[in-house]
């Protein structure tokens, strides 16, 4: 999924909905996100819930994920008209294993991408959950001559790493910092002393 389609409403044909969902998140960070995730089928009051929350009126853009195994034909319905007229800075991701569980009003509203050619997150080889002084030094240094786009990946990679993976409860100070790690970044800060900063925060939580 380019930067530039994953911007605007769309449907994403995944059979690990849970797996795309992190994915989603990961490369959405840091806009705001509103899931409904279903594991079994999408029903009306989901529907209602979904079209309740795009009417909360935003500055920024706002990404909500609907998703689930299966949607049946009321709740699609009831959704269409917030699909063709989106309210202001809301934009609409489904996911849904197949294409044939959605509705063809549905699919002929959104643009359908297959979620097996999204972008690979870099993966990254630190334990979270277990890091010390001792691993982010060394981590710090083994990254010495990192880019500002490098960095940025890194970044993507440790929030990845930490919910996806090590599947930690981040902290509202952990997510202010991954949200300061991007607009540092964006301010030309040295790369080192925003990963430092990340990296710390994880230090001594347990």
């Amino acid at each position: 999924m380019s930067s530039h389609e994953s911007n605007k409403s769309h449907i994403i044909i995944s059979s690990d909905i849970e797996s795309c969902h992190e994915r989603i998140k990961t490369q959405l960070y840091p806009s705001r996100i509103v899931s409904f995730i279903e594991d079994g089928e999408f029903k009306l009051e989901n529907a209602k819930a979904v079209i309740a929350e795009s009417y909360i009126s935003e500055s920024q853009v706002k990404y909500i994920v609907l998703g689930a195994h299966s949607y049946n034909v009321i709740s699609q319905n009831a959704l269409l008209k917030v699909l063709e007229e989106p309210p202001k800075n809301i934009e609409f991701i489904i996911i849904s294993p197949t294409k044939s569980n959605l509705l063809p009003t549905v699919r002929s509203r959104l643009p359908i991408i297959k979620g097996d050619v999204s972008h690979k997150v870099k993966e990254i080889d630190i334990n979270l959950l277990r890091i010390d002084y001792a691993q982010v030094f060394a981590f710090l240094k083994e990254h010495t001559r990192t880019s500002k786009a490098e960095a940025k990946l890194l970044v993507e990679a440790l929030y990845h790493r930490a919910i996806a993976i090590d599947k930690l409860l981040l902290s509202e100070q952990q997510l202010e910092n991954f949200d300061k790690a991007y607009r540092l970044l964006e301010l030309n800060s040295k790369p080192q002393n925003v990963l430092s900063l990340l990296l710390m925060s994880f230090v001594g939580e347990k």
